[in-house]
C-alpha cells in the first residue's frame, strides 16, 4: 500500500479520504465526489471547477475485461489495479522494453472524455517539464484510450507528509517556491491542473517536489475551471496552509487533515498554531484571498501562480536549521589508546594520562640528533634536485594539454582559443530545449540545475523519430578560421553523435540543409573532441546533436529517465 500510495495518479481523491482502489473486475462508485457542487471546497484546490458532463457517463465494461497480466502494445503488462471509478481505470503497469515500472489511465475509446484525456496527456508531454511527472505515451488503439505516465515509488505524497505533523519553515518555504515557479511555468504554456492538492504532489528522497496528473486529472474527471489560474493558485495556498497548520483551510475535512473551526471563517496559519513562520502565514493567505479571505494583515493578494512565485522569491530566504552535534551519550568512555590502562573504581571517567618518554642525555642523545639532522638536510637536498630537474624538462616540453575522451586517435588541438561572443539554440523546428540556459554551455557556472540539455526522450539514442536532432549555434563575433572543438557532455553512455556545421547568421529557424556540415563523431564517455580535416572559415557554428545515451532520472537537473543528453563547457579552437 506504501508504494500504491506515492506512485498511482490519484484521480479519484476526492473529499480527502483514502485514494479509492479495487481489485481487477470490481467497479467502485463515487459518492462522496457526486455529492460535490461547483465551488465546493471539498474538492482539493477547486475555487470554480465544474464538471463537463452533465450526468455520469454509462459503464463500459470493456475496461473492466482487462486483468493482470494483460498487455498493451505488446509492451506494457498491467499489474494492479489502482483505481476504478466512471469508467476508466488507473493500473500500475511494466514497460517491458525499457524494463521500469510505469502507470496507466484507460477508457474506452468511446467514452465522453476521452478525446479531452487524449488532448490534456499529449499537450502535458509536450511541456516536457521535470518538475511534472511525465507523460511517456498517449495512444487510442483497439477501442481504447491509455495514457502511460511516469511511476515514482521512492517519492511520497504530501498526504503522508502532512499527516507526520506540521513542516519545518525550510521545508514548507521549498515547497511553495517548487510548486509555485513549476505552476507558472505550465501556465504560461497554456495548460492549468485544477486538482492540485496533497495527494497530486509527491516530495522526492532529495527534497524536490513532482507534480502529477497535470491537465490529465481535471480531464479524467470532467473538471473545468473560468479561471484556472486562480483555481492552481488557491490550491498551492491550501498546500502551504496545511503544511504550516497541519489542518485544511476550510471547514470540511479533507486529505486525512481536520477541517476548521464551524463559523470561525478562514483564519491566518499563525493564529491557528503557535510558532509558525510569519512571512509564510502571510503568503498563505495572500494565495487564498481567492476565496474571500479578510485577513487584516493581507497584502496585495496573489491571483496567479506568476504572481505567487515572485512573492515567494521576494521574501528573506528561509535557511534550514542547522543540526545540533549531540555529545556522547552518559557513560560513555572513549577506546583507549595502546598503552592506556582504563580507569578503575569510581574515580576517573576518563583514560590515565601516559606520561611522555624521559629525553636522551648525555653524549649518546646529542650524536643521535645530529645524525638525525645530517640525514634530512640530505634528503632535502635529493629531492630539490629532482624538483628542479622536472621542472625544467616541463619547461621544454610544454604544449597544451585536452584530455582524450573517446580512446581513439582524437587529435589535440594547437591553435589559439576561440572566444565564443553569444549563442542561441538551434531549432528549426520551432520547439527549443532550454532557451534560458544556452549562456551556461561556455561561460562558468556553479550550479548542475544549469546545465543546458534536451528533453528525455522515450525512444532512442536516434532523435530522428522526435525533432532530427538537438543543439546550439555560437557567434564567434567574426569570421575565424575554426579547427576544433572540444565539447563537455553531461551524460556518457552508449551512445551520442555531434556534428558541427557552418551557418550565416544566428538564426534557430535556418534549415539544416542550408547549412554547410563540417565534421561529425560520436563518442560513449561524458567528452568529445571534433577536428576538422583542414580550417574552415565561417562566424557562426552549429553544434548539433543527432544521437543521445540513456540515462536515469537526474534530480539534480530535475530531467527524468530517458534519451537525453547536456552540453557544458564548449571550446572552439582556430
Amino acid at each position: 500500500m506504501a508504494e500504491r500510495s506515492t506512485a498511482a495518479v490519484d484521480v479519484a481523491g476526492n473529499s480527502g479520504g483514502e485514494p479509492l482502489t479495487a481489485k481487477a473486475g470490481k467497479a467502485t462508485a463515487d459518492g462522496a465526489e457526486a455529492a460535490i457542487t461547483p465551488g465546493s471546497h471539498k474538492d482539493a484546490g477547486r475555487t470554480d471547477g465544474k464538471k463537463k458532463d452533465a450526468e455520469k457517463p454509462a459503464r463500459d465494461d470493456r475496461t473492466t475485461e482487462l486483468h493482470s497480466g494483460h498487455k498493451l502494445a505488446k509492451r506494457y503488462r498491467l499489474e494492479e489495479c489502482v483505481t476504478r471509478l466512471e469508467g476508466f481505470s488507473s493500473w500500475r503497469a511494466v514497460d517491458e522494453k525499457l524494463r521500469r515500472a510505469v502507470g496507466v489511465h484507460l477508457l474506452p475509446a468511446d467514452h465522453p472524455r476521452a478525446r479531452p484525456v487524449l488532448a490534456a496527456a499529449r499537450s502535458a508531454a509536450l511541456l516536457g517539464d521535470p518538475r511534472f511527472v511525465q507523460v511517456l505515451d498517449a495512444v487510442e488503439e483497439n477501442d481504447l484510450v491509455y495514457v502511460v505516465h511516469e511511476w515514482l515509488p521512492d517519492a511520497t505524497e504530501l498526504t503522508n507528509v502532512f499527516a507526520a505533523g506540521p513542516m519545518e519553515p525550510h521545508d514548507a518555504y521549498q515547497l511553495v517556491s517548487q510548486v509555485s515557479q513549476a505552476m507558472a511555468a505550465a501556465h504560461r504554456e497554456g495548460l492549468a491542473h485544477l486538482r492540485l492538492h496533497p495527494g497530486s504532489v509527491l516530495r522526492t528522497g532529495t527534497g524536490q517536489y513532482r507534480i502529477r496528473g497535470l491537465a490529465v486529472m481535471a480531464a479524467l474527471r470532467g473538471i473545468t475551471s473560468d479561471h484556472p489560474q486562480q483555481t492552481d493558485t488557491e490550491a498551492i495556498g491550501a498546500l502551504l496552509y496545511a503544511a504550516l497548520t497541519q489542518r485544511w483551510p476550510y471547514e470540511d475535512s479533507a486529505h486525512g487533515l481536520p477541517g476548521l473551526p464551524k463559523g470561525v471563517g478562514l483564519i491566518a496559519p499563525d493564529q491557528v498554531r503557535a510558532g509558525v513562520h510569519r512571512g509564510l502565514s502571510e503568503l498563505a493567505m495572500r494565495a487564498l484571498v481567492n476565496d474571500g479571505s479578510t485577513a487584516s494583515r493581507q497584502e496585495k493578494p496573489c491571483t496567479t501562480p506568476e504572481e505567487l512565485s515572485k512573492a515567494v522569491a521576494a521574501m528573506p530566504r528561509i535557511r534550514p536549521p542547522e543540526s545540533s552535534f549531540a555529545g556522547p551519550p552518559s557513560g560513555y568512555q572513549r577506546p583507549h589508546a595502546y598503552g592506556q590502562q582504563p580507569p578503575h573504581g569510581g574515580g576517573a571517567t576518563g583514560p590515565l594520562p601516559v606520561p611522555p618518554p624521559p629525553p636522551l642525555q648525555g653524549r649518546t642523545g646529542r650524536a643521535l640528533k645530529w645524525s638525525v639532522a645530517a640525514l634530512l638536510i640530505a634528503a632535502l637536498g635529493l629531492a630539490s634536485w629532482q624538483l628542479a630537474d622536472t621542472l625544467l624538462k616541463d619547461g621544454q616540453e610544454d604544449r597544451p594539454q585536452i584530455s582524450e575522451s573517446t580512446g581513439d586517435d582524437d587529435q589535440k588541438p594547437t591553435g589559439d582559443p576561440i572566444k565564443i561572443i553569444d549563442a542561441r539554440e538551434y531549432a528549426p523546428d520551432g520547439t527549443p530545449q532550454h532557451e534560458d540556459l544556452v549562456k551556461n554551455t561556455y561561460t562558468p557556472y556553479d550550479d548542475v540545475a544549469k546545465t543546458w540539455r534536451s528533453r528525455s526522450y522515450r525512444e532512442g539514442p536516434s532523435l530522428a523519430q522526435y525533432k532530427g536532432g538537438v543543439g546550439i549555434v555560437y557567434d564567434l563575433g567574426s569570421k575565424q578560421k575554426l579547427s576544433s572543438a572540444d565539447i563537455k557532455l553531461l551524460y556518457g553512455g552508449d551512445h551520442t553523435d555531434v556534428s558541427l556545421y557552418a551557418a550565416k547568421s544566428l538564426s534557430s529557424t535556418d534549415p539544416l540543409t542550408s547549412l554547410k556540415k563540417l565534421t561529425n563523431k560520436r563518442t560513449s564517455t561524458d567528452s568529445i573532441n571534433l577536428s576538422l580535416k583542414k580550417p574552415f572559415e565561417t562566424r557562426y557554428v552549429v553544434l548539433w546533436i543527432t544521437a543521445a545515451p540513456y540515462s536515469g532520472a537526474d534530480q539534480n537537473t530535475f530531467a527524468g529517465d530517458g534519451y537525453k543528453q547536456g552540453i557544458r563547457n564548449v571550446k572552439f579552437t582556430g
